[in-house]
């Protein structure tokens, strides 16, 4: 007899492909997600439907209403900015720490993420979201500080709903971002902390300017 998949992994299997569709934008702000029916598209009981999308709620992608059910969050301007005013906040001591404690390995590390950002033909906004986190998080790593790069990781999962926008801007808005990397690894890399920290921040400050503005004009 075939043994049933444990519910932590089932539920596992079905956070990822529902955030991977709401990434995707195949789920739109304001869809219903109704238990019987996941459920029933993946041969599973309600349980692990359940924990789900309890965990999507915690990071920010459904709303549970008690008697409803699950809705997709709307893409909101509301809510990007106060994502990058908490990331702003954040981000600069994680990399004020982190700094000094990073090594040659770490930085080539840096280095080639985003060389993939620039060699990848046809990079989808979920690779692109993944690869530019992981330069973060490189330069993020040594801060030894859990419970804000915990903070951190829920804010960039967070906004991951938001890269389709993102990638509409066009390739001057990408070439931008990449000089402010590259400008902010270079920082990094000559040990100067402040600079560092204030490039981080006008980075994190263009692209929420830059990502208001889109959802202004969408709404339009």
């Amino acid at each position: 007899m075939k043994s049933a998949q444990p519910h932590n992994t089932t539920s596992t299997t079905i956070y990822d492909k529902l955030r991977s569709a709401i990434i995707a934008g195949e789920l739109v702000g304001g869809s219903p997600l109704r238990q019987a029916e996941i459920g029933a598209r993946y041969g599973v009981s309600k349980i692990p439907v359940r924990e789900a999308l309890r965990q999507l709620e915690a990071h920010g992608f459904v709303t549970l209403h008690p008697g409803r059910g699950a809705v997709v969050v709307p893409l909101s301007i509301a809510e990007a900015e106060e994502i990058y005013l908490m990331r702003i906040a954040l981000e600069p001591i994680l990399l004020a720490r982190s700094v000094a404690n990073l090594t040659p390995l770490d930085f080539a590390r840096a280095a080639a993420t985003l060389n993939l950002v620039d060699t990848t033909p046809n990079l989808s906004p979920a690779d692109w979201h993944k690869l530019d986190g992981e330069f973060h998080a490189i330069l993020y790593q040594a801060a030894k500080l859990p419970r804000i790069q915990r903070e951190v990781g829920t804010l960039r999962g967070n906004l991951a709903r938001y890269f389709p926008i993102f990638h509409t801007l066009g390739d001057e808005f990408r070439a931008a971002g990449d000089l402010e990397h590259r400008q902010l690894l270079a920082a990094c890399q000559a040990g100067e902390i402040e600079q560092a920290c204030a490039l981080l921040k006008k980075h994190m400050a263009h692209s929420s300017a830059e990502l208001q503005n889109a959802l202004q004009e969408a709404t339009l």
